[in-house]
Parts: C-alpha cells; structure tokens; sequence
C-alpha cells in the first residue's frame, strides 16, 4: 500500500489501482482526489472537508463515492443513490477495496464557546486517522497518522496519546500551523517521550510504501 502526504491531514491511500483520500481540506493538495475511487471525511471543518473542491471532484467523476459522518453527509445530499453514505461509531465498510472501520463520535473541545462538532476516525487496514479527536481504537493500530498540532491539545497530549494507541509507526498530519521550530520540537519530545512509535514526518507529496 502507497500512502502519500497532500498537505495538513489529507492523506491518499493507493493499492492495485484503488485509490481511498482521506480529509480533502482546504490547506490539501487540491490534486490529491485525481482518480480517486473513494473519500473519507473526518468532520466538517474547512481544514477537513474542502466542501466545493469535493463537489467538484463528485461531478468530475460520477464513480466517486463519500463516507462521513450523518451530520456532514446531509449536506451532501442530492448527488444521487449510493454516492454519500453516513457512518458511525462502530461501522465496518469497504471502500475502493479498503477494509475500514470507524472510531470515535465526537470532535475535541477546542473552547466552551464553540459546539463540539460530529467527528468520525477511520482504522483503514491498520493505518488510523483520527480526524479532530485523540481517540484510541479497540483494534491494533500499525501505523498512526498523528495530528501533531492543533488549538484543542498540548503536546503532552499527543505524547500520551502515542503512548496509549501504540502503533510501531507514526506519521505526522495536521501540521500546517506549525514552523519549523514547531516542528523540531514535536519531533524531539516525540522521540525522547514516545520511544516505542517511530515517528516521521512527510513533506506534503511525500510518499511511503506500508
């Protein structure tokens, strides 16, 4: 399997000729849902869920399908039968020949004045993405994709977090905030706090094979 960085938290996922893109944002590589068969959305921020340029992928290619979660996927509705399908919690599905199963319900808190929004991680054959949330899934996770960044944690957190899930390797997303000076410093309490996570962090357009 071919994972490729596009920019912030959208990655792309490639394995005999599927293609599965996960968190399309704004701050995403507009090209990484080229030929995609198949998108996942966290949730419904805009770093997330880049809501015109997936419409427009949608209408480019009537074979493109969308799983989210039920708030979001309401407001894709109208693109026809079987093209939007809401999941929660729980769920199990293939998508572009993907085994995927679902974590988490709920976004972090980023300040009592904001609502918490619907947020919906996805365990795609061993990689998770966990969108907005530091959820820890019930299965083994291989590798974390792991927002490093964010104005809802610490970086103590995201060190507990490695440490709760953890998978043999962790790759960085949700970093466009972050200078290089952020980043050095991720990086070190990762590896000094985390030692049991390879961490490593790909340049958007970056590509690993897992």
């Amino acid at each position: 399997m071919k994972l490729t960085k596009f920019g912030h938290a959208c990655v792309r996922l490639e394995r005999d000729g599927h293609v599965l893109v996960i968190d399309p944002g704004s701050y995403s590589d507009p090209t990484a849902m080229d030929g995609a068969d198949a998108v996942l959305i966290t949730h419904e921020h805009q770093d997330h869920c880049d809501e015109a340029a997936i419409r427009g992928a949608l209408e480019a290619n009537p074979g493109l399908r969308i799983w989210t979660n039920r708030d979001l996927a309401a407001r894709f509705g109208g693109l026809g039968a079987g093209r939007v399908t809401a999941v929660g919690n729980g769920d199990a599905f293939t998508a572009a020949g993907f085994e995927v199963q679902v974590h988490g319900e709920w976004h972090a808190q980023v300040h009592p004045h904001w609502p918490i929004v619907a947020n919906t991680g996805y365990l795609v054959e061993g990689i998770f993405h966990p969108g907005d949330a530091l959820t820890v899934p019930e299965q083994p996770v291989g590798t974390l994709l792991l927002p490093v960044h964010a104005p809802w944690s610490r970086l103590g957190d995201v060190v507990d977090y490695v440490n709760a899930v953890g998978a043999k390797r962790a790759f960085a997303v949700h970093d466009a905030g972050l200078s290089d000076i952020g980043l050095g410093s991720a990086a070190f309490a990762l590896n000094e706090i985390a030692p049991g996570t390879a961490y490593e962090r790909l340049e958007p357009g970056a590509s690993v094979d897992l």
